[in-house]
């Protein structure tokens, strides 16, 4: 997976780029997209860093912009690098659109930060697990349900991957969530089992907030994803993002504000979560007095 990273991070940095030379020229969307004769979408899609750009196009939006010859070679020459593909690229009807970028800054993250107080995360699930909770989504055909399980089983790949170094995962998680049996009671201890697995591997860090902590800052957050990235060969490293989905898409939120906010509300949660050795007793007493079978 060394050099699996995909078009990902090549697309945010050029989006970004982009879309402030644009602001410096004081342009707005719909007459970029005007001039370029565009449609804005194209065009947001672009600076959003979901979509690949053509280097004759960027090179073109730079003219416009009035940008220097060598930030015009440097961003004509990273467009090439949008068109890369991952390996989730062979998984079309597996991913959506607005999870595909998601799937590649999981791949090039060197920190991971998950809460979720629903279902266990995709990169913890046991296939069993995850198979509960498709089992019930409308007209979704046999062979689609098999994608997404090898999507998942090639995600949770990074736990343990040697090159690049594994990233390290943190996960905060609700004890309702222990508590949902999803797809059976033997399924669900199999789960529990698979988290307790994990809580061993020396980047993985598994905590529970109790139920008895009420309610709280982070519950009204609900479920999201932070990501760092690592500095690599540049001078900063490329911005790190919330990534928080719903069932028709997701939100990607990289200005520092926002990310910050984040920050605080991840301290909260790990004020109120138990430390790890309580969680992995918590995990193993639901386990066998809950999900015995």
């Amino acid at each position: 997976m060394a050099d699996d990273m995909g078009s990902t991070v090549p697309r945010r940095q050029l989006g970004r780029a982009l879309r402030d030379l644009r602001t410096e020229a004081r342009m707005t969307l719909d007459a970029v997209a005007e001039a370029m004769q565009f449609s804005r979408q194209k065009l947001w899609r672009i600076e959003s860093g979901l979509g690949p750009a053509r280097a004759v196009d960027v090179r073109a939006m730079c003219e416009l912009y009035a940008a220097t010859p060598e930030l015009t070679g440097a961003l004509t020459a990273l467009a090439g690098e949008t068109k890369a593909k991952g390996w989730w690229h062979a998984y079309g009807l597996a991913i959506p659109d607005w999870f595909e970028m998601y799937v590649g800054l999981e791949s090039a993250a060197s920190r991971l930060r998950e809460h979720d107080d629903t279902l266990i995360p995709g990169l913890l699930q046991t296939p069993g697990y995850t198979r509960g909770v498709y089992q019930n989504r409308p007209n979704m055909p046999p062979e689609e349900l098999e994608e997404v399980l090898e999507v998942r089983r090639r995600r949770q790949e990074i736990l343990v991957r040697r090159l690049p170094k594994a990233p390290k995962l943190e996960w905060v998680l609700s004890e309702a969530v222990l508590l949902r049996c999803v797809g059976s009671p033997v399924i669900m201890a199999e789960q529990l089992d698979r988290l307790l697995g994990r809580t061993i591997l020396p980047n993985v860090s598994i905590r529970v907030v109790p139920l008895s902590a009420g309610a709280h800052y982070g519950a009204l957050a609900g479920a999201f994803v932070m990501l760092d990235f690592p500095l690599g060969n540049r001078v900063h490293p490329d911005p790190s993002v919330v990534y928080s989905e719903s069932v028709t898409g997701a939100l990607y939120l990289d200005r520092p504000e926002e990310f910050a906010v984040y920050e605080k509300v991840w301290a909260s949660l790990l004020s109120l979560a138990l430390d790890e050795e309580q969680s992995r007793r918590l995990i193993s007493k639901i386990k066998e007095e809950v999900h015995h079978g």
